[in-house]
This record gives C-alpha cells, sequence and structure tokens, in this order.
C-alpha cells in the first residue's frame, strides 16, 4: 500500500515512502528533466530490501540473544546449577576444562540484545506534518501514530496479529486502511481505522487472501486483489472504503500474479502487473467502470522481456515502466499508449534502475540505482 502524500510542489519528490523539497537551485545540479538529458541518483538498495536485510537482521540478533540466554541461564540443561558467588557454574553432569568462569552479569547484558526494536514508515498525513508508523512494544508489530517531529508515538492498533500495511485516506486523512490476518493464516483481511473514534471496520469478507490495496487521487476508492471467487485466482476489486456494500469485482483474472500499480490521472484506468516468471513480466491497463483490460508490453516473437514497474504519465498518455528490454540492464523507458511504441530513457546508464517516481508536475523523475562494483 503506497504511503499518503502531504501538501507538495513541484519541486518535490518521493523517495521510498517519504518525500523531499529541493530548491531550483540544487535542482538544476541534481535533477534532469524528463524531456531532456536524464540525471539519475545512485542508492545501494531499495527500501524495501532494506527492510527485509533489517527483518533478517532482527530475528538473526533475537535468536542469537535467546540462544545465549539458554547458554547462560540453562542451568540444570546446559551449564549445570545455576548460579554460585555471582557466577554461573555448570552442573556436575558435565566437565568444564579450559572455559573462563561465566559471570551472572553477563546475563543482564545479553538482554539488551534481546529486546531492542526499530521503526519504519507506513504513511504520511496528506494535509499535516504527522505519519503512521509501524513498531513493535508487544509480541506484534502494530501501528503507531506520530503528531510531530521528533514526538512520541502513539499506539493505535492493539492486535495478537501484527499489521502488515497501513495508509491515510490520502486528501483528508479522517481515517486509513490497513491490512492484517489471523493467526498467521496469511489470508489477509481489510480494515478502515477511524482516527476521531478509534473505531474499526472489516472491509472485506474475512475468508479470501486480499492484497496490494492503492489508493485512487482522489481518495474515493480503494483498488486491491482477492482470491473471494474460487479462492485462488486474485482479481481485481474495488471498493469505497467508507461504503463497504460499494465493493465490487472490476475483471476476473485466471491464474498467473496480479497487482495493481497505478491509477490514471483521471481514476478512470488502473495499471496493474502480471508476473509470470523471473525472465518475463506484463503490464496491463484496465478500465474500470468496463473491466476490459490492454496488454500494453506485448510479447515480442522468441524473445522474454521483464517489466517490473510501471506508473502513469501526468497526462495520462503513456506509461514510465522499467524493464531489460533490449538491454542487459533494467532500464527506464516509455510507452505510449495510443500507438504501443517504446522508447528507452536511460540507456546510457550501466547500472539497474530498481524504482522510481514522478514529481507532482510529472517533469521530473527520481529513481534508485542498483551498480555492480
Amino acid at each position: 500500500m503506497r504511503p499518503g502524500r502531504p501538501k507538495v510542489d513541484a519541486r518535490s519528490i518521493r523517495v521510498g515512502g517519504c518525500w523531499f523539497s529541493w530548491t531550483s537551485e540544487s535542482s538544476k545540479n541534481i535533477f534532469s528533466r524528463v524531456e531532456e538529458s536524464w540525471l539519475v541518483t545512485v542508492f545501494n538498495t531499495r527500501e524495501r530490501q532494506i527492510r527485509r536485510e533489517l527483518d533478517k537482521v532482527y530475528s538473526d540478533m533475537k535468536r542469537l540473544g535467546r540462544t545465549l540466554a539458554v547458554l547462560i541461564l540453562g542451568g540444570n540443561c546446559v551449564l549445570g546449577q545455576g548460579i554460585k558467588n555471582d557466577e554461573i557454574v555448570p552442573g556436575d553432569n558435565l566437565i568444564a576444562d579450559g572455559i573462563p568462569k561465566i559471570p551472572a552479569s553477563l546475563a543482564q547484558t545479553v538482554n539488551r540484545y534481546t529486546n531492542f526494536r526499530y521503526a519504519s514508515l507506513l504513511s504520511w498525513h496528506p494535509l499535516k506534518r504527522e505519519m503512521l508508523i509501524s513498531t513493535q512494544f508487544g509480541d506484534t508489530p502494530q501501528v503507531h501514530e506520530v503528531k510531530f517531529p521528533g514526538g512520541a508515538r502513539t499506539q493505535l492498533t492493539f492486535f495478537t496479529d501484527p499489521v502488515f500495511s497501513a495508509a491515510f485516506e490520502p486528501k483528508k486523512g479522517d481515517y486509513f486502511v490497513f491490512s492484517k490476518d489471523t493467526n498467521g493464516d496469511e489470508f489477509y483481511q481489510l480494515n478502515r481505522f477511524d482516527i476521531a473514534t478509534g473505531d474499526v471496520t472489516a472491509l472485506t469478507d474475512g475468508k479470501a487472501r486480499n492484497e496490494s490495496p492503492l489508493w485512487s487521487h482522489s481518495g474515493e476508492w480503494l483498488v486491491y486483489g482477492s482470491t473471494r471467487r474460487n479462492g485462488k485466482d486474485m482479481d481485481l476489486y474495488v471498493i469505497n472504503p467508507l461504503d463497504r456494500k460499494s465493493d465490487r469485482m472490476v475483471a476476473q483474472l485466471d491464474g498467473g500474479f496480479w497487482i495493481p500499480y497505478d491509477w490514471s490521472p483521471d481514476d478512470r484506468r488502473v495499471l496493474v502487473y502480471e508476473y509470470i516468471s523471473a525472465n518475463e513480466n506484463n503490464l496491463w491497463v484496465f478500465d474500470v467502470a468496463t473491466g476490459s483490460k490492454k496488454l500494453i508490453t506485448p510479447k515480442r516473437a522468441n524473445i522474454e522481456t521483464a517489466y517490473w514497474f510501471g506508473q502513469f504519465s501526468k497526462d495520462g498518455k503513456g506509461v514510465y515502466v522499467t524493464t531489460d528490454r533490449d538491454s542487459e540492464y533494467q532500464q527506464v523507458g516509455y510507452i505510449d499508449l495510443a500507438s504501443g511504441q517504446y522508447k528507452p530513457l536511460t540507456e546510457s546508464i550501466k547500472a539497474d534502475v530498481d524504482e522510481f517516481d514522478l514529481s507532482p508536475n510529472g517533469k521530473t523523475l527520481h529513481s534508485s540505482l542498483t551498480k555492480m562494483v
């Protein structure tokens, strides 16, 4: 779920989930126009990669800490009878030869490494300098609110199950939609959280798997994928989160893995990604009213092409994509929707373009790269 965005102007960009502004002078040095030459700021990794690494580090550190705690405090099972004279001593059934004495205070020291946490950004409030973050003070990550820079966090959700994503309604921010499953069953459900009252309203049926919710520009609609029809295929649905009865299927999709990527500027069409394999993926444009779809990345004879990301141009006449088409690198290109013509835009950059985002006025594009050294 993409974060809501605060008030920004033509000089603002999004990096990962955050928005930044730059002066006209710095923009001349750092950023280039889409219509002109391309200058891309290099990042070593994407936000999703960072989060995955943080999750891995967090899990590894907790596992290490628990292992050390067991070794230190195991007493009868591992190291023996327990604490004696401020030392942890082995039991009679264990012969310790050449092992230094273990101070009991080490148990308290190790405890620090089993009790640490990090916070990740979930969504910006569209009007205020407030944000939703995810952090863990109990057994599972929950949604917290931070009302001003440097302010204390306030926990908003208190479920036994982790909350995986949350995003403010992108116009007023009176509520946000979040996703969670039950007892780790991975049947993710969408819910509305009302800021004023703290009430939670279920938006999906509680049975199907619901994924990849994405706000329309107007904030009226949310598009998402759901297996509600048959329990396996991920069909495309839209819902007005303020009216559960508005929930309806846009298109029936058989097989594959489908993810909504972007709404057109007029909110009449949705750009959808179809995963086929590591070497071949497609991008489709769906009409939200009729459910009709158009493949904008047709397969070429005996050539596999991967398209990894896409975003509508601000005039809605084309789509910017990342692709390995005609290149050994993943690069940014532009597809004209009327003619279907593809134009590479970063072919001079010898590195993989992982992600990109357009500025609000659509004239500047910012992207992150992965470059092998």
